[in-house]
C-alpha cells in the first residue's frame, strides 16, 4: 500500500521537477511566515502534534505491542528497528505528500489555503491529495482510493491487535472476555463510519493523548533501563562481547 501511494506521489513530483525546489520554498515560508507564528503558533503546535501521533503514534507506546510479538535476543536492536518508522511515516510519506499537493496547486488548495486563512475548518486531506493527483492524470484518484483503503484496512487489523492484548491484560485471556472485545471493536467501527469525519479525528486525538500520557510517563520511569540496555549493547558491538550481543544480532546490527 505505501508502495502504491509513493508510486502516485514521485509521478506527480517527477512529472513537475522543476517545481519541487519552489514547492519546497512555499513549505519552508509558510511554516516559519511571521504572521503565522505570531497568529496562531500555539494553535499549529496543538494541531502538529496531533497529526505527528496519529501519523508515527511515536510516545503512544502503541507501536511497542507489535514490535514485542518479534523474535530477538536483545531489546535495544529491535528499538533500532523501531526508530525507522517515525521516519518513514513523518519524513518519507508525509513530505512527498505535501510536496504533491503544493506542486498540484489546484484551485481548491488555493480556496483551502484561503478559508484557513480566514478563521474557518481545514478541509479534508485525503480530498486535498485527490485533487492534486487529479491534476497530473485524470485517474490518479483511482490509484489513491485504493491506497487508501489498503492504509484504513491494514489500520484497522493494528488496531484491533493492540487493543485487544491491552483488553486481554485488564481483563484477561478467556474466549468470553476476547468475544465481549470483538463486538465492542466491531460496535465502534461501524459507529464510525457513521458520524462525521471530525467527531472520529477528535475522538481518536483524545485516546491518543490518554495512551501518550501514560506511555511518557512508563518512558520516563524505566529510562535508567533503557540507558543500561543502550550500553550493554553498544559495548557489546565495539568489543564483539558474544555474551552481550548474539553473533547474528552482532552481524545483522
Amino acid at each position: 500500500m505505501a508502495i502504491v501511494y509513493l508510486f502516485g506521489c514521485l509521478l506527480v513530483i517527477f512529472g513537475n521537477l522543476e517545481q519541487v525546489p519552489g514547492a519546497i520554498g512555499t513549505i519552508v515560508s509558510g511554516a516559519f511566515n511571521p504572521e503565522g507564528v505570531a497568529g496562531g503558533v500555539l494553535g499549529v503546535l496543538i494541531v502538529g502534534f496531533q497529526r505527528a501521533a496519529f501519523s508515527s503514534e511515536a510516545g503512544v507506546g502503541s507501536a511497542p505491542i507489535a514490535h514485542a510479538a518479534v523474535k530477538t535476543k536483545h531489546p535495544v536492536s529491535e528499538g533500532f528497528v523501531a526508530l525507522l518508522e517515525p521516519f518513514v511515516d513523518t519524513i518519507v510519506v508525509c513530505t512527498m505528500t505535501a510536496l504533491t499537493i503544493v506542486i498540484a496547486d489546484t484551485a481548491f488548495y488555493a480556496d483551502a489555503r484561503s478559508e484557513v486563512a480566514g478563521g474557518g475548518a481545514p478541509p479534508d486531506g485525503v480530498v486535498v491529495t485527490s485533487d492534486a493527483f487529479e491534476t497530473f492524470l485524470p485517474w490518479f484518484p483511482a490509484v489513491l482510493a485504493v491506497a487508501v483503503a489498503l492504509f484504513a484496512y491494514s489500520t484497522l487489523l493494528t488496531w484491533s491487535y493492540y487493543t485487544m492484548k491491552a483488553w486481554t491484560t485488564l481483563f484477561g485471556r478467556s474466549r468470553r472476555s476476547e468475544n465481549v472485545f470483538k463486538v465492542v471493536f466491531c460496535s465502534f467501527t461501524v459507529v464510525g463510519t457513521v458520524i462525521s469525519f471530525g467527531s472520529v479525528i477528535d475522538f481518536a486525538d483524545a485516546m491518543l493523548f490518554a495512551c501518550l500520557v501514560v506511555n511518557l510517563l512508563a518512558c520516563y520511569l524505566l529510562l535508567p533501563v533503557v540507558r543500561r540496555e543502550l550500553r550493554e549493547f553498544r559495548e557489546g558491538l565495539r568489543c564483539g562481547d558474544i555474551a552481550k550481543v548474539p553473533a547474528d544480532e552482532r552481524a545483522d546490527t
